[in-house]
């Protein structure tokens, strides 16, 4: 199970870094080198959910702000095979992750179950604390009316 996660982190971040899926870039002014960053992430498990998560990007910074957008919708089917294979727990597990500096800070997304409202949590937060606040954004994504919703309620 330990070996399964690993590489799974491995190729979730590998993923994450070698890939362009830029959906939108928006630059902060003609006199500033930062833009506004929106990347388009579909979940490495549960494939129907696809994440939009925006942060700032600092091309001449050697930290980038912490500050970070999630919004998660359902772009396709959500079966029962697929929530068999996350993790369950209360503290979910990271399906995505991006460097923001050279100093150990991170942007991660945790998706989580709610197993009393049935419903994905997609948690995105930074590692490093900034301004006295670990900087984090919330979405969730019902499983109502997909086939994971029936596999749920036939395992109550």
């Amino acid at each position: 199970m330990f070996l399964k996660r690993a590489l799974g982190t491995i190729l979730i971040t590998a993923g994450l870094m070698g890939c362009s899926d830029d959906a939108a870039k928006v630059s902060l002014g003609l006199f500033t080198t930062k833009d506004v960053v929106v990347k388009a992430k579909q979940d490495p498990i549960v494939s129907g959910v696809t994440c939009h998560i925006s942060h700032i990007e600092a091309d001449l910074d050697f930290s980038d702000p912490s500050d970070m957008s999630i919004a998660c919708r359902q772009t396709g089917p959500i079966t029962a095979e697929q929530l068999k294979q996350i993790d369950l727990s209360k503290d979910g597990e990271v399906v995505f992750k991006a460097s923001k500096s050279i100093l150990f800070k991170s942007l991660k997304v945790r998706r989580i179950y709610d197993a009393d409202t049935q419903t994905l949590l997609y948690l995105s937060y930074s590692t490093k604390e900034t301004s006295g606040s670990h900087h984090h954004a919330l979405s969730s994504v019902p499983l109502y009316n997909t086939q994971a919703w029936n596999w749920t309620n036939k395992e109550k």
